[in-house]
């Protein structure tokens, strides 16, 4: 008897019991004996043996569905425990894509390091990215295209213009602490009420706030008000794992998004044709004024949806990442209070006056802040905002023998149009390299000397190379990867680190904050790994 007789017979004989027409049976025998089939055939495929070039795949039940589930859930124990199995080179289906991980520090030179010419970024990234940056910008143009974007974009992250951001998210955390409702502990000027705020949502304002204020001057940034508010969530909302695995579907998120775009889009063009048609009035020395001069190499002008798009890109690329880590590092410090009180008196040791006040910072005097240095280190080793960064294979690429081999003589081959995936957050959570891995420990940034100090050094220490936008750190071997690595990694990394930084002082000099319940984990639902929505407690320090 066969496999299949065995599985549909009982099924058969129960359906001719119903009083269905043979139509119905039909129906119901294919509904149920086809998924049946499908999945034997799945399993069967998978025990066929394979050229030894292939990394091994690893084991699933449903086809085309594979470990997305797996993998979805918890990446980082998912690539555990199939580390354990198949070392550090593995293949999965995820959806029906065949996608090899490579992992450790060697596995992300592979991906982040290699060739765009032969692992690409924008084949993959594009059908997430362009329904919300739009079109001709960022992934959805070649490769050299977008380094001369990033080089545009860059007239905004000088030291010059970063002494001058200081200030300005200074003065957008004071006006939030004194108008959003959330506050209003803060706002009575009691030090003994206690209130609370929604981690995820402050966190995603304010950052959004001084990123429009800083990066988009002030004309946007007056604009940029909660008119907008729904608006922007309708397009942060585009930002998700569904609308990039499955783009297009005909559902109300995706109307929606698409729908943010254009009001965006045609909100930053009609600035520009107001710029254009009024020349004599006096414009901001902004960034959409230094894209209006810029030209491609070509000498071709950016067209202006280009330049719309490209401050929809450089509002929203950043603010997810710095929303998440401030999430991360206030909930941290609000279950240490070790580290909260060490971070406070740091403020008053190098900023306090006679008077008990604190003077205001300037940008320099900010990396002469170590517990404030080691404690944003620290969160974005445990909390990197990216849990995979993936580059597709546009030709066969050999996998170096020293990262992983099917046997002497031999290498494993990622095949042509296969994803290949990184992770980074691997490598910084290892318990084989890290002490403590898994824990939340600042002061492992300390010992110049240590493993910590050593890996930071090598992440932005070493070669230095131009990929079209100015040298940086290629840093691609580094067991500490905030910011990526390679051709892709973060131009706004400095940005990133300033915002974060000047957002944590403002907080800390004003606010006392505690922590009740159990500590939340990662939410790996969405693109961005934050905390699962959680409260934080505060009170005010001082009265005014």
């Amino acid at each position: 008897m066969s496999a299949n007789a065995t599985i549909t017979e009982p099924w058969t004989a129960t359906l001719s019991q119903l009083d269905w027409s043979a139509n119905h049976r039909v129906v119901w025998l294919a509904l149920i004996n086809i998924p049946l089939i499908s999945v034997v055939l799945n399993v069967l495929w998978q025990l066929l043996p394979r050229p030894k070039s292939q990394p091994p795949i690893v084991w699933h039940w449903i086809p085309v569905f594979g470990s997305a589930a797996s993998y979805g859930r918890d990446p980082v124990a998912f690539f555990r425990e199939c580390r354990e199995k198949y070392g550090n080179v593995f293949t999965f289906i995820l959806l029906g894509r065949r996608v090899t991980v490579t992992l450790g520090p060697q596995g992300n030179d592979f991906v982040l390091g290699g060739k765009h010419t032969q692992l690409a970024a924008e084949p993959v990234y594009s059908p997430l990215t362009t329904p919300v940056f739009g079109k001709d910008v960022v992934y959805d143009c070649p490769n050299e295209k977008l380094m001369e974007q990033k080089k545009f974009v860059k007239v905004a992250l000088t030291v010059e213009k970063f002494r001058a951001y200081v200030g300005m998210i200074e003065d957008e955390i004071k006006d939030y602490l004194n108008t959003d409702p959330n506050f209003g502990a803060y706002q009575t000027n009691d030090v003994n009420e206690w209130g609370s705020f929604p981690a995820l949502k402050t966190f995603s304002e304010i950052t959004i706030l001084s990123a429009s204020r800083t990066l988009q001057g002030q004309e946007i940034r007056a604009a940029i008000t909660k008119d907008y508010a729904q608006t922007y969530s309708d397009l942060d909302h585009g930002f998700t794992p569904i609308h990039w695995m499955v783009p297009g579907l005909p559902l109300p998120s995706y109307r929606r998004r698409d729908a943010a775009h254009d009001r965006m889009s045609q909100f930053y063009q009609s600035i520009l044709r107001h710029r254009r048609e009024h020349p004599e009035e006096q414009q901001e020395d902004d960034v959409m004024n230094s894209l209006m001069k810029q030209r491609y190499r070509d000498g071709t002008a950016l067209r202006d949806h280009e330049i719309a798009h490209i401050m929809i890109a450089l509002l929203m690329a950043g603010q997810h990442t710095s929303s998440s880590s401030l999430a991360w590092v206030i909930l941290h410090i609000a279950a240490r209070p070790d580290i909260q009180d060490a971070l406070y008196k740091e403020q008053v040791q190098h900023f306090g006056s006679p008077d008990g006040s604190l003077r205001d910072i300037t940008y320099e005097e900010i990396r002469d802040l170590k517990v404030l240095d080691s404690v944003v280190r620290e969160t974005l080793r445990l909390h990197p905002p990216i849990h995979s960064l993936m580059r597709k294979a546009m030709v066969d690429v050999p996998v170096p023998a020293t990262l992983g081999t099917p046997g002497e003589d031999q290498v494993f081959v990622v095949r042509k149009g296969d994803i290949v995936l990184a992770s980074p957050l691997i490598s910084q959570v290892d318990p084989a390299v890290w002490e403590k891995a898994s824990e939340w420990e600042p002061r492992r940034w300390d010992d110049e000397k240590g493993f910590a100090a050593q890996a930071h050094k090598e992440y932005y220490g070493g070669q230095k190379v131009d990929f079209g936008f100015g040298l940086v750190s290629k840093g691609t071997q580094s067991p500490y990867l905030p910011f990526g690595a390679g051709r892709h990694r973060c131009i706004g990394e400095l940005f990133a680190y300033l915002q974060i930084s000047t957002i944590i002082i403002a907080l800390v000099r004003r606010l006392e904050f505690r922590f009740e319940g159990e500590f939340p984990q990662p939410d790996y639902s969405s693109m961005m790994v934050s905390p699962l929505p959680c409260n934080i407690h505060y009170r005010r320090r001082q009265i005014d």
